[in-house]
């Protein structure tokens, strides 16, 4: 299958496949590409780091008509930080080509991004509510998109997304093609079924199917949450790391990062208020190693991918077993390895071990000694 699917792309494509040190495509990118060549409307499920974003954009990008200057796809991201990753991806996979491209998110000036249009792209990569302004100020033309990428559709089919991104779906002719990619089950498959008005293509690949989920450790500490400060400051002196730190709300996360930066670790902080800079700024220091935690809430962190993500810290318990998978599936991305640590108490430790359980994964109970997290005996 691998061998079909790399001689389906054009010359272009297999040169930048090639300079990416991709080997082996995963298994949702081999399953989507003949069904999205096809024109087959999909609801495609694949867990975090198994390669969805250049799942649908190779065949996108084969199937664009370069001559043809009208806006031929348009995909949706339910975040700021999702838009301009799918949008660098869009950038990457284009170069060498006459495939125009261009990204809307809300926030940015919105006749800077009028501008953009004339520009002629024909691709288009935005959150549902920018994208929506502009189609309704008849500045960006749906009659000609042949596909519409709803990316963590799950999330864009929640109620605060979901009559924006129907009314995209439905400004379009049709007969276009209707893409959802997400990492958990859609809760409201009918939802998308309503949106195209005839039945999708369903794929799954579960975790165990997956080939591209580097070797992940799960581990978990217990202690009492006044204790997780001085055991993240053990975690950042460690050697190399480079953690993604969930915390629940901003009001915690604040005197958590006061505290971190009293006993000077490097540490910066990830949330919703912060603008398009300084959250840019936060990604740079953590990328570049200038910081050695990012504390984040799980809103401000969603869809984020850090390339070199050694670990993911659940500072506070995740809410759910979605939420759980979602965070920890920031590292161990495409075959790279990395390691989730959970911080819980007695109860959460019960909770852990059921998630543990679904997931089919091992968590092991851990201390940190000596700068090293070493394994503990399991308490009776």
């Amino acid at each position: 299958m691998k061998n079909t699917f790399l001689s389906n792309l054009n010359a272009n494509t297999k040169k930048i496949w090639k300079q990416s040190d991709f080997n082996e495509p995963t298994l949702i990118q081999q399953s989507v590409f003949s069904p999205i060549m096809g024109g087959k409307d999909i609801i495609a499920e694949s867990p975090t780091g198994t390669g969805k974003t250049v799942a649908y954009l190779l065949p996108i990008i084969e199937k664009i008509e370069e001559e043809n200057s009208s806006i031929q796809t348009v995909i949706l991201a339910p975040s700021r930080e999702l838009v301009m990753q799918i949008y660098q991806e869009v950038q990457k996979w284009t170069k060498g080509t006459n495939i125009r491209s261009a990204s809307f998110v809300g926030g940015a000036n919105i006749k800077r991004q009028m501008e953009k249009l004339k520009t002629r792209p024909q691709m288009v990569v935005g959150s549902p509510g920018r994208i929506l302004e502009l189609i309704k100020l008849k500045k960006l033309k749906m009659h000609e998109v042949q596909t519409i990428v709803l990316d963590e559709g799950d999330q864009l089919l929640i109620e605060e997304h979901l009559d924006t991104v129907r009314t995209i779906v439905k400004s379009a002719m049709n007969d276009r093609q209707l893409l959802l990619f997400s990492a958990t089950a859609i809760k409201e498959p009918d939802q998308m079924k309503a949106m195209i008005g005839r039945d999708p293509e369903f794929m799954k690949v579960d975790r165990q199917q997956s080939q591209t989920a580097g070797p992940v450790d799960h581990l978990y500490l217990l202690c009492e949450p006044r204790d997780r400060a001085k055991l993240l400051q053990k975690i950042a002196a460690m050697n190399a790391v480079k953690a993604l730190v969930f915390v629940r709300d901003r009001g915690n996360m604040n005197v958590l990062y006061e505290k971190l930066k009293y006993e000077k670790v490097p540490v910066s902080l990830l949330h919703s208020e912060l603008n398009k800079s300084e959250r840019e700024k936060a990604l740079t220091a953590l990328r570049k190693g200038k910081v050695t935690l990012l504390l984040a809430t799980d809103i401000a962190a969603r869809g984020l991918d850090i390339e070199g993500l050694t670990h993911v810290i659940h500072y506070d318990f995740p809410i759910d077993l979605e939420q759980y998978i979602h965070r920890s599936g920031r590292t161990g991305r495409m075959g790279k390895s990395g390691t989730v640590v959970s911080f819980v108490t007695p109860r959460e430790e019960r909770e852990l071990k059921k998630f543990a359980k679904k997931l089919h994964l091992t968590v092991k109970l851990s201390r940190i000694y000596k700068g090293n997290f070493v394994e503990s005996k399991e308490r009776k």
